[in-house]
């Protein structure tokens, strides 16, 4: 019986970080919310959280699998056969490289040092809602179609600060695109192609670290937990792009905020 309370606690991280992943409510936050409710030890975790951030990029991958072949091929087709039809191609990859910049070095720099308790936590995830009730208050504006370099840079600054556990990335970088009056959807796919990204990299470093770890694996219970944030990330993020509107980020706004008290409230508990 404990052994299968035990897999059920990893499935249902694993469908936590799918989800969590894709919605603009933080996944390092709810992750660091319910280890602490389950008493698992995140800094224990490694390979597991490397295993469920591989099934929602595997999940966004797929999902974004034309557009992601589209961008490589002509991206390929301008760069090497000097193919003009593909320069759009590679003006846009070139911006999402230029997103992604700020969250790498800052990441590389400073994740060791930063705070993951549920104080934190709860005051970032507080902070996600207040951001998410801004660009909900925007909803009625005129919206653009692009993203332009400028665009680019600045939902890269934005998306630096998504290191901090509890600060959502999706959330964050939606609102430094929305907030320069970037229709959503534009904005849903630029930060989800720029995770995908940035993901290459982090899951790199992520493997030299597995390497490296003590960490005990519990292999039916990591092996449930990505397939469960594979499923649920594509679910989330074909909701997501496919139903969410502006109008409706107030819901997210508000239930970042009760998160975010949870977690502030179970850290005095």
């Amino acid at each position: 019986m404990e052994q299968l309370i035990e897999i059920i606690k990893y499935i249902i991280l694993g469908i936590i970080q799918g989800v969590t992943e894709i919605f603009p409510v933080s996944s390092s936050g709810h992750l660091t919310l319910f280890s602490h409710l389950f008493g698992f030890d995140l800094t224990n975790l490694t390979i597991f959280l490397m295993i469920t951030n591989t099934g929602s990029f595997l999940a966004l991958l797929y999902f974004f699998r034309k557009d992601v072949g589209q961008l490589i091929k002509g991206t390929w087709c301008y760069l090497i056969r000097k193919d003009e039809t593909g320069k759009e191609d590679f003006v846009y990859v070139s911006k999402l490289i230029i997103a992604v910049i700020p969250i790498g070095l800052f990441g590389l720099f400073f994740k060791d040092y930063l705070p993951n308790d549920l104080l934190s936590v709860g005051f970032a995830l507080i902070l996600t809602s207040i951001l998410l009730f801004y660009v909900y208050k925007q909803r009625d504006i005129q919206w653009k179609n692009e993203v332009t370099w400028k665009n680019a840079l600045v939902i890269g600054a934005f998306q630096m600060f998504a290191i901090f556990p509890g600060i959502s990335r999706s959330g964050i970088t939606m609102t430094g695109g929305l907030m320069q009056k970037i229709e959503l959807k534009k904005v849903l796919k630029f930060s989800f192609l720029s995770y995908l990204v940035v993901s290459v990299p982090v899951s790199i470093l992520g493997l030299y670290e597995a390497f490296n770890t003590s960490e005990p694996i519990h292999y039916i219970g990591y092996s449930l937990a990505f397939v469960m944030s594979f499923i649920f990330s594509l679910i989330a993020v074909r909701f997501l792009y496919n139903y969410v509107k502006v109008k409706n980020l107030i819901y997210f706004s508000v239930y970042c905020l009760v998160i975010g008290i949870i977690a502030i409230i179970l850290y005095y508990v």
